[in-house]
């Protein structure tokens, strides 16, 4: 089973930005839809954003439309988030995640390969 490793998280003060990176130890994720969930201390797992196998369909989640942009290399087998004017309430462990099931290029709404995670901390 392919394997996801997220790379990027850290420390950063309101206003900054950070650039979220999933590895993946397969090519085959170029098949895969792919998406970056959120999850804040006691609170749910959140799609914030996601990415058909081509890119050309994504979505946002309202509380990060504007501001956070997803990408995809195919080539590299890498998956991006961009993060720009962060907020407090953005603070969260990130993870990556791939829906192997897809046969559309469209987003998609569910997942069933997932990273470790990285942790996001934006300071007021």
């Amino acid at each position: 089973q392919v394997q996801l490793v997220e790379s990027g998280g850290g420390l950063v003060q309101a206003g900054g930005s950070l650039r979220l990176s999933c590895a993946a130890s397969s090519r085959i994720i170029s098949n895969y839809g792919m998406g970056w969930f959120r999850q804040a201390p006691g609170k749910e797992r959140v799609l914030v954003a996601a990415i058909s196998r081509t890119g050309v369909s994504t979505y946002y989640d309202d509380s990060v439309k504007g501001r956070f942009t997803i990408s995809r290399d195919n080539f590299k087998n890498t998956v991006y988030l961009q993060m720009n004017s962060l907020k407090p309430e953005d603070t969260a462990v990130y993870y990556c995640a791939a829906d192997s099931r897809t046969r559309l290029d469209l987003w998609s709404p569910t997942y069933d390969v997932w990273g470790q995670g990285t942790q996001v901390t934006v300071s007021s």
